[in-house]
């Protein structure tokens, strides 16, 4: 059987695309030549090729290395007391800054599923839709060949600092009928850091030439996602930061989002600082809020212990807790050799988080963003990852509907015969009542329908063979919707709901509840987050 995988490459891309067969000849898969130096972008051999085969040849390119190469020199490094960040990048070479354009980094990444149906094999979840977490993968690898584009022709060591924020601003729902597109490029340069902004768009049409591929043929209506990474280069031989080739705008576009990018580094910083409720104390409204929700939980916990029976849509935070741990193998490598490559870490904590909220609401939820989150410290290849993530949020989309809107409630009460309906107003006013964000008329948006949002947190942290205490790496917020009707799990054969032809399972709103004090912290930092985000898309919509 042929299996093709289609990716295609351009002179100008960091990021190759490949476009050959693997034959099977004697029970063993044969790599092609071509695909042997199929990507120039180390980063993206632990993306698509891993996950499609595994026995295939790690691609090279002229600053791979194998893992028993940089293991060698990191052991005779270590034996006379050096310490190796990187077996490729050992020395940040010129040292001459110089002034680059927009359209010097610019990068992309076809995806043709339309035309390959094993590519989109590998893309696409149990529901026919775009698997993100796959596509994490690329966006991560993806700017870090626009990072250092925009750095040549130095060689720093370049890391990713931080995820601003992705954010899906339409569905793509059947995507064996597109064509995918990410694309990027730097938009803002600092001292030793950049800002990339990667789109990713859909075509029904066949990609033109490569060659006739630029920035402008990314049409605004078709861009169903939006996402910024911060890099950051250091000079490999005194592990500081290093300076980096300057930014020129040419155009008012440009311009624009040069400031924005400025003014938005700027807020972040200042947010960073005044509104961290570990240092803060929450507001007034937040402290009377944090009050009603511990009176509420208290009372539902008295019903239940009366009862022994809860309403079957309201789950406590603590009991929304799921975790996972890893051991970091060297197949998920960054281009540096000794650290784990980010898009892999953002796939997984992603991959958790959809497990989770999928868990809490009992259907299919929809991807809608990734706040923003900051790698604070490395991952090393032979460490063990620990993932542990938990609900923190909830918002209802109201039906437009009063009437249909209340028959919810007679639903999410069918289990508990003790909870009345004013009851469970009262609940679903503390615990979901959406403030910001509001039904959409757009049939492409996620919120064109009545449902859930679901925020949930994932913290990650990394311990050392050698060593007990854990080390944390970073914080994902991932934003999910639940739809109140839903028809995938009876599709797919899954549970025991009936339904006739065409009709769409009822699963109605869901609602997490905060115990503890840590809890309630958890939930008004979500409904800050809430806020941020419908913020967020609001102006992501207008600038596009």
């Amino acid at each position: 059987m042929l299996r093709t995988l289609v990716t295609r490459t351009t002179p100008r891309v960091g990021y190759r695309h490949f476009s050959r067969s693997l034959i099977a000849a004697q029970g063993k898969p044969e790599v092609s030549d071509y695909l042997d130096k199929a990507s120039e972008a180390p980063d993206a051999t632990a993306t698509i090729l891993n996950d499609l085969i595994h026995e295939a040849k790690r691609i090279q390119s002229q600053k791979s290395a194998t893992w028993f190469q940089a293991l060698t020199e990191r052991q005779k490094q270590l034996a006379s007391g050096k310490v190796l960040d990187s077996y490729s990048y050992t020395t940040a070479g010129t040292a001459d800054i110089k002034e680059k354009k927009r359209a010097d980094s610019f990068s992309f990444l076809l995806l043709p599923f339309k035309e390959d149906q094993w590519l989109l094999d590998s893309y696409i979840n149990a529901f026919g839709r775009l698997k993100v977490g796959q596509l994490f993968q690329d966006l991560d690898a993806l700017a870090g060949t626009i990072a250092y584009k925009h750095t040549s022709p130095a060689e720093p060591m370049i890391v990713t600092a931080s995820v601003d924020r992705i954010c899906m601003l339409q569905r793509v729902d059947e995507i064996s009928k597109y064509n995918l597109m990410v694309s990027g490029s730097v938009v803002w340069v600092g001292r030793s850091s950049m800002e990339i902004s990667i789109k990713a768009s859909f075509t029904e049409d066949a990609f033109p030439p490569e060659s006739e591929i630029t920035e402008d043929f990314v049409k605004d209506e078709n861009v169903f996602l939006s996402a910024n990474f911060t890099f950051v280069a250091r000079n490999p031989e005194t592990h500081r930061s290093t300076p980096i080739n300057r930014f020129l705008p040419l155009n008012e576009k440009e311009w624009v989002d040069y400031t924005r990018a400025e003014s938005h580094n700027a807020a972040k910083k200042l947010r960073a600082k005044d509104r961290q409720l570990t240092t803060n104390v929450p507001t007034t409204e937040e402290t009377e809020l944090m009050h009603n929700l511990w009176k509420a939980s208290t009372k539902l916990k008295e019903q239940i212990g009366d009862t022994g029976i809860k309403p079957k849509n309201l789950a406590f935070m603590n009991d929304t807790v799921l975790k996972s741990v890893m051991f970091m193998q060297p197949q998920y490598r960054n281009r540096h050799s000794y650290m784990i490559f980010g898009g892999y870490l953002m796939k997984q904590a992603f991959e958790l988080a959809y497990c989770n909220s999928a868990a809490f609401s009992h259907a299919p939820p929809r991807f809608i963003s990734l706040d923003a989150t900051s790698f604070t410290n490395p991952v090393p290849v032979g460490s063990v990852l620990y993932l542990k993530s938990k609900v923190v949020y909830t918002e209802h989309i109201p039906e437009s509907d009063p009437e249909a809107e209340a028959a919810n409630h007679s639903d999410a009460i069918a289990s508990d015969p003790h909870t009345t309906d004013a009851q469970l107003d009262e609940y679903f006013k503390l615990y979901g009542s959406s403030q910001f964000i509001n039904m959409s008329n757009d049939p492409k948006d996620f919120l064109n329908k009545a449902g859930t949002i679901v925020q949930v947190k994932v913290d990650t942290s990394v311990r050392s063979l050698n060593h007990d205490a854990h080390q944390k790496t970073g914080t994902f917020i991932y934003s999910f919707f639940v739809p109140k009707y839903s028809y995938e799990n009876e599709n797919l054969g899954v549970g025991n709901q009936t339904v006739a032809s065409g009709r769409e399972v009822k699963n109605g709103h869901y609602a997490v509840v905060p115990e503890s004090y840590s809890d309630m912290i958890n939930f008004i930092e979500g409904k800050r987050r809430a806020k941020e985000t419908a913020e967020s898309f609001k102006q992501l919509r207008q600038n596009i």
